[in-house]
């Protein structure tokens, strides 16, 4: 039986950091999911499916879809009590009786779940506490960020949303930046889960570069080649993290597809 469940929508690099977590420190993960779009055809449960015709009648399961999805969902009552927003990726302890939610949360849990040598969440308290700090700050990022991709995404993208996605990105990677020029690592001297919520979210923010199309519209270029001209210490550590075999397993192929849909844009 693995230790957590996790259902989203695939392949998801938020949800990756708990899989690259676990790929390290010796924890079980079972997931389950599809894409995007397919997620309004499953059953939203610990036993999540695909819907059956019993399923799609039964109307009390039916909810209003939020952000990120439209129209309608099919949500069990024991999913939104275990998941109180409602929303995924969503983790389950191995019985089901407990629901983790947000993707730096499902993370810690896996850290802390695993081996204590990995030192993926530190060696004490205060170390704990510092790689908090990082995950913290990397909400703000990672909230902006999925405001940005989304407008993108349905095209009502504009210049003020991209200012406060750069606003967003300098704040986030300036600190990062200081942090690298005297450690190897962003919380210390290991690689700690800091390093891997960094690299995961920064995969997911690497699809804009895919979109010089769209911003082209509204008068813009892909953000991505003005921070990596200005935040070399984080640049050149994500190039380094993506290479950690552990990581490359999970990300290698959702970068691969970045960058195949940038040369397709390019043809266009």
């Amino acid at each position: 039986m693995a230790d957590i469940r996790i259902f989203s929508y695939l392949p998801n690099p938020r949800v990756f950091k708990s899989t690259v977590t676990a790929r390290l420190n010796g924890v079980s993960i079972e997931l389950v999911g599809a894409k995007p779009a397919e997620l309004a055809d499953w059953l939203w449960d610990f036993d999540a499916r695909p819907l059956t015709d019993e399923d799609r009648s039964d109307k009390a399961q039916i909810k209003t879809a939020k952000t990120g999805f439209s129209g309608q969902l099919h949500k069990t009552n024991a999913f939104l009590k275990a998941h109180p927003y409602g929303t995924v990726p969503a983790a389950f302890s191995s019985d089901g009786s407990t629901g983790i939610f947000e993707s730096n949360s499902i993370m810690r849990a896996v850290a802390r779940l695993g081996v204590d040598d990995s030192k993926l969440y530190g060696t004490n308290a205060v170390e704990a506490s510092r790689i908090d700090s990082f995950l913290d700050t990397a909400l703000l990022f990672a909230r902006d960020s999925q405001i940005y991709l989304l407008a993108i995404g349905d095209r009502s993208i504009t210049e003020t949303v991209q200012e406060e996605m750069l606003a967003a990105s300098r704040k986030y990677l300036e600190g990062i930046e200081q942090a690298l020029k005297t450690s190897r690592f962003i919380a210390g001297g290991d690689l700690t889960i800091a390093d891997i919520c960094f690299v995961c979210e920064l995969s997911l923010f690497s699809r804009e570069r895919a979109a010089f199309r769209v911003l082209e519209k509204i008068s813009c270029q892909p953000l991505w080649p003005v921070l990596e001209a200005e935040y070399t210490n984080c640049f050149q550590h994500f190039a380094t993290l993506i290479e950690n075999p552990a990581v490359k397993q999970d990300l290698g192929p959702y970068l691969d597809q970045v960058e195949e849909d940038v040369q397709a844009r390019l043809q266009d």
